[in-house]
């Protein structure tokens, strides 16, 4: 385009989500310069095929998987690899119809959907081994490996350097969007997320990446491995920004933004004096907003398709105080006294003793169904017994629209607005009930109703989070001036 007399020297698609890494091999058959990392760099991270070789020679590990163009060859990679699976169409945003999927019958009237959810033709659709009861992270790095510009020389003394590491607080099978997260990390090892940033590094350097990129892993504990140690897998790579970016900027003072639009621009990291990796001290989570309350009826379950339409930010010096700032923000306050309805499927029950033992140390009153008080007075916690649904009255509906039960702990068996749970769930909306639907947001409640009732947390100025530099500035200044 510069050539021709215009003023157009190349288009970054980098910080438009899916949609431009969609469009970058049209722009550049119709010879528009892509500036930062290349076309070729994006299908070989969007490539299964091509993607999978990368991760072999980087020695990554990857969930179990394969590619299918249709119902018959998707039933015979489920079967492969083991139900249950999630499966989604190539090249969309936000998860779009994305499943997690149990048997052959499911999987079928699945792909009738899925085979044209793709925002490209003839896209295959993905299938990946669910990896159950795993931790899930986000990791954003900043790169500047690749031409400066489109075919020219290879950039001198390249780098990358990672900017955030997210640990999700609810467990992996919950979309990114969808689920809060804490930076730092709040309950994986040490070691642990310095061997997510090694790989990362590792993954931006072998895709050549120049700007941001941000890499997804999911984390299988010791207790759940056959090995007995930490296996992690990577989920999928995105060499573009994501929505974690202004996050991480505001939890680290840095506007990362900024930083890789100057490198997509020709910069190098050592040359913006940015060659560090910024370790907040104080902890910042991410909690999400949804719309449910706007469709009274709809059942509230969280999965791999993103529901959110927003999100805000809980920052404290502990973990527990910055998860209750964020529930206050999202208005889904935690209560400060009063009962809890505890109802969890089959495998959160061990989850479910310790939340169960911490409520009631607390004060709370706690309520469950059937299995759960079984579960949990077998092992010396004594809790009200409360019918279900399909037992008669009273249940927790009931409780419910009587305003005798403050939050919700209920893990899901089933969803859709006609089951049982579905219409508990739509109860709890109807008539705001703060509601939580994993044992991980469980446990991470308990421990911010414990601070709660402490009743020592206080509000600060986001720059009060930050140290204040030898020139009188707070490093915290730039997230909003953008002088860095």
């Amino acid at each position: 385009l510069s050539e021709a007399g215009g003023l157009v020297h190349g288009v970054i698609v980098q910080f438009g989500g899916q949609t431009p890494l969609n469009l970058a091999n049209g722009l550049k058959a119709a010879g528009v310069p892509i500036i930062g990392t290349s076309v070729d760099s994006i299908d070989l991270a969007e490539d299964r095929d091509k993607f999978k070789a990368l991760c072999d020679e980087l020695g990554v590990k990857q969930p179990a998987n394969g590619i299918a163009y249709d119902a018959d060859e998707a039933v015979e990679i489920a079967n492969r690899i083991g139900y249950p699976v999630l499966v989604r169409p190539s090249f969309v945003l936000g998860g779009r119809a994305m499943e997690t999927v149990f048997d052959d019958d499911q999987l079928k009237k699945y792909m009738l959907i899925a085979l044209g959810a793709s925002d490209l033709d003839g896209q295959p659709i993905l299938i990946d081994k669910f990896l159950s009861e795993a931790t899930e992270c986000d990791i954003d790095v900043v790169a500047d490996y690749g031409p400066v510009v489109p075919g020219g020389a290879p950039a001198s003394d390249p780098r990358a350097l990672v900017t955030g590491v997210l640990e999700h607080i609810e467990e992996a099978g919950i979309h990114s969007g969808d689920s809060a997260c804490s930076i730092p990390p709040y309950t994986l090892l040490p070691e642990v997320v310095e061997e997510l940033k090694v790989k990362s590094r590792a993954m931006a350097k072998a895709l050549d990446v120049r700007g941001l990129m941000n890499v997804q892993w999911a984390i299988r504990k010791p207790e759940l491995t056959e090995s007995g140690k930490h296996e992690i897998y990577v989920i999928e790579v995105n060499p573009r920004a994501s929505r974690t970016v202004p996050f991480v900027s505001k939890a680290t003072g840095v506007s990362w933004a900024r930083i890789a639009a100057k490198v997509m621009a020709g910069k190098q990291l050592v040359e913006l004096g940015v060659t560090e990796e910024v370790t907040p001290e104080h902890v910042s989570v991410k909690e999400v907003v949804f719309p449910f309350g706007k469709f009274p009826g709809v059942d509230v379950v969280l999965g791999p398709e993103m529901r959110s339409t927003g999100e805000v930010m809980g920052s404290d010096r502990s973990f527990a105080q910055a998860f209750l700032k964020g529930q206050m923000a999202c208005n889904q306050p935690l209560p400060k006294a009063g009962a809890v309805f505890l109802s969890v499927r089959e495998s959160d029950k061990d989850q479910a003793v310790g939340i169960a033992s911490e409520l009631l140390d607390l004060g709370y009153a706690v309520y469950c169904t059937s299995g759960t008080h079984r579960h949990l007075a077998e092992r010396g916690i004594e809790t009200k017994l409360l019918n279900k649904i399909v037992e008669g009255r009273p249940n927790a509906i009931d409780l419910i629209k009587n305003g005798e039960i403050d939050l919700i702990i209920n893990t899901p068996t089933r969803k859709g607005a006609g089951t049982d749970e579905g219409k508990l769930r739509a109860t709890a909306v109807r008539n705001g009930v703060p509601m939580i639907t994993t044992t991980t947001a469980g446990v991470a409640a308990a421990q911010a109703m414990r601070a709660m009732r402490q009743g020592d947390w206080e509000v600060a100025a986001l720059q009060d989070y930050f140290p204040v530099t030898s020139t009188g500035q707070n490093t915290g200044d730039t997230v909003l001036s953008g002088t860095r």
